[in-house]
């Protein structure tokens, strides 16, 4: 039975994976979403954004309505059709962002770290730094669960930052560009088994799933699904997996949406069959 015949769950990264890093195009892209819309099965984007900012991109995807994974999983939006959840629509996990920036606000104050929030600069300097029009760099600002950083100082002091915020709850956390401050509570692996198990709960049978990430925060999302795609992607560490069997994972020879295609080619076309 082939893999699009399944109860198929779909978890994507966006900036790197399904989005080109540089100019957000996702057309090569675009008739593998055609496909999946047609066969019914979810894609759910999985990523360091808002989830203001998702909803904008969810709606440029055609996948309106759909769970999506905001703040490497500090943030759960549920499936529209989940209105009878106590959670609906968005579930936050753990500390809001308004504690987390007094927590690295202090934290810098105290032993001068040095960085750059989103929160210390306006739309302007976020379209800079991340090529944004000016309304969606505004959006990208709207933080719920967690901060978002520029690092400016050393490997040591950044060592030092990383336990500091450990021994007080937070995680510090590499994307593809910039860096994220979460609760330990949240995270993309969380996230994902949250919303397999919803999935499993109302359909009744325990989906297969495929993850695709370029990024080191991805690598809780490919090591809690059942097949993953590593993207090629521009960060000079790669993705470290827990199992990275050439069974259960792929890695693209093409990086942005080229190679989330490349990667749902192989695991999707022609008569792949289910382990």
């Amino acid at each position: 039975m082939s893999l699009l015949k399944d109860t198929l769950l779909i978890f994507t990264d966006l900036d790197g994976t399904l989005l080109d890093i540089h100019t957000y195009d996702w057309q090569p892209a675009s008739a593998w979403l055609e496909k999946l819309q047609d066969n019914q099965i979810p894609v759910i984007l999985c990523s360091s954004k808002t989830a203001a900012e998702t909803l904008e991109i969810q709606h440029d995807l055609g996948l309106a309505g759909l769970p999506f994974i905001a703040e490497n999983g500090a943030v759960i939006q549920l499936d529209v059709r989940w209105d009878d959840h106590p959670n609906a629509p968005r579930l936050i996990n753990g500390t809001p962002h308004s504690d987390i920036r007094q927590v690295v606000n202090q934290l810098r104050d105290k032993d001068g770290f040095k960085f750059t929030t989103f929160d210390d600069v306006d739309e302007r300097v976020i379209g800079e730094w991340t090529g944004l029009n000016r309304d969606r760099a505004g959006l990208a600002r709207l933080h719920e669960a967690s901060v978002t950083l520029v690092w400016r100082d050393s490997d040591d002091r950044m060592k030092q930052f990383a336990s500091q915020l450990m021994q007080l709850g937070f995680k510090f956390i590499q994307g593809a560009r910039f860096w994220h401050i979460l609760d330990v509570r949240g995270g993309k692996d969380q996230a994902v088994n949250w919303l397999i198990d919803e999935y499993r709960k109302r359909e009744g049978v325990v989906p297969t799933t495929i993850g695709l990430g370029d990024g080191p925060n991805d690598a809780p999302l490919l090591d809690n699904v059942d097949y993953a795609v590593v993207v090629k992607g521009i960060n000079r560490l790669g993705i470290q997996l827990q199992d990275d069997l050439p069974e259960r994972v792929y890695h693209t020879s093409q990086p942005g949406p080229e190679g989330w295609r490349e990667g749902l080619d192989h695991f999707l076309s022609g008569s792949r069959e289910t382990t």
